[in-house]
Formats: structure tokens, sequence, C-alpha cells
């Protein structure tokens, strides 16, 4: 009959995990082996009446302090009080407050909370643009990106499509409408905002008036769309006109693209807790 082939399959089985339980005890380091035995080991109640079976076992704590039972030991001899001292202060210094979160932890976890709201951010300002009727043209004129700094709206002259008249802080009506159009997108957004004008090296034609003044001027002018469509003003944090000193083509001064509104939602700060104290 076959029941033979049965017998034979179970012992090659059975030759199989035997090797392979001699490969596995080959290869593992006795830290591995002693966890894998406790892992297996079955749960069990501490052996001493009092304390545990550590380097308290067997001790009960009253009030005249700690006396041990069945020993002579002296608790001193074990652990003294200034190493708990030590040891309670290294713990405290390396995750911030006993049971308060480090500063550097709290930053961290405020980066990544700020990198995925900048991440919906720019996919709703995405999404409103695109439903703008001339959005295939206006596209050319907008750079969305984000770094250290936060979420950066940049609004850039093209050539033959200017975001403002000439070189006044006019702008023009297709600016006016795409200002609007962001403004409804980050009045969802708690972040501060700075907003900052850029222009080119080539110098404005009317007499006295240079770039600085040029590039302040737009950077409000901005300021006073997005306003005016709802951002409240305690959220501009800061309004400034670069001028020429901060090109987006270093290379090349008179590129048009350097004229720009960049308007940048600032990281959110991470919030301490209440009793957080600063060592």
């Amino acid at each position: 009959g076959g029941a033979w082939k049965v017998a034979y399959a179970d012992f090659v089985t059975a030759m199989m995990a035997f090797f392979l339980l001699m490969w596995l005890i080959n290869t593992t380091s006795p830290e591995q082996k002693r966890g894998i035995a406790d892992y297996f080991a079955p749960a069990s109640v501490s052996r001493s009446n009092q304390g545990s079976d550590g380097l308290l076992g067997g001790t009960a704590f009253q009030e005249d302090g700690a006396r041990a039972s069945g020993s002579n030991r002296q608790i001193d001899e074990e652990l003294s009080a200034e190493n708990v001292r030590s040891k309670a202060s290294t713990s405290i210094s390396s995750e911030g407050q006993a049971g308060v979160p480090s500063e550097d932890a709290l930053e961290k976890a405020q980066a990544k909370r700020n990198a995925l709201a900048f991440a919906s951010a720019e996919a709703s300002l995405r999404q409103a643009l695109q439903d703008l009727p001339d959005y295939a043209e206006l596209s050319k004129n907008i750079i969305i990106d984000s770094d250290k700094d936060g979420l950066n709206i940049q609004l850039v002259d093209q050539e033959g499509r200017a975001m403002f008249q000439g070189s006044s802080s006019e702008p023009l009506p297709r600016t006016q409408h795409l200002l609007q159009t962001l403004a409804k997108v980050i009045d969802n957004l708690p972040n501060q905002i700075t907003i900052a004008g850029h222009t080119d090296s080539a110098a404005p034609s009317r007499a006295g008036y240079s770039n600085w003044e040029l590039s302040a001027d737009r950077a409000n002018a901005a300021r006073r769309i997005l306003e005016k469509a709802g951002i409240e003003s305690d959220r501009v944090f800061q309004v400034s006109g670069k001028g020429d000193r901060e090109p987006l083509y270093p290379d090349d001064a008179d590129m048009p693209a350097n004229r720009r509104i960049s308007i940048t939602l600032m990281p959110a700060k991470p919030v301490m807790p209440s009793d957080y104290e600063l060592h």
C-alpha cells in the first residue's frame, strides 16, 4: 500500500525541521537565544514573599526605610541614594522632564505634522488653480514648493506675460484673480504668512524710485488683495521688499521670472506643555 509514503514524508519533514533548528542555533547570538527562551518561558510569580526578584528582591519598604527580609544585606551596599539620584538625573537630561517629551522630540514631531499639512495644502492649492478657466496660461506664472522656511507660493513674470502693470505696483486683473483664488485656500490654514516682493536688475523709469520701493509696494499690493479676500491681517507676519537682491535666476539677473511675489506659509511652532521647563 501507500502508507509508507506518508511515514516517509513525516520523516523527511521532521529531518528538515531538525536541520533548520540546528542552523538557527548555530547562527543566533547568545542574546537572541535568551530572548527566544524568555518568549517561550511561562509567566511566573515572584519567588520572594516581599519586593521582587531583582535588586530589591525580598525587601519591604516601611516608614523607617528599606529593610531586608531573610538577609543581612544592606540596600545601601547595592544601590546607594547617590546612584539613584545620578540615574534619575541622566534619565531626565536625555528625555526631558520625567514623563515629558524633550524639546528635540517635540520639534521633530511638529516638523512631521508641518510636512503633512503643507503637502495637503499644496494639493488643495493646485486643485483650486486647476479649476480656473485660464489655468493653462496661469500655470506658467506659478511656482509652488516647500522647504525649511515653509510652503512657498511664487507668482512670477514670464516673457510677454507680466503680473504687474509695467514698472508700477498696480497688479493686473489676472494677478488679482489669482491672489483671490489663493486666499480661499490659505484662509482655511492656520499658518502665519510672509509676503516678499522681488524685481530684476533693471531700474524703474520713475526718478527717485528704486527697486527697493517697487518690490515693497508690490508686496503690499498683494497683501491688500489677500486681506480683502478674507485673510485676517494678524496672520500677516511680515511684508518686505527684497529689490533685486534675491533673484530666482542668479545667472541671469534680467530674466523676467526674477520679478515675482513670494507668499510663504510659515511652519507651525511646537506646542510645549504648560508645565514644561527648559534646562
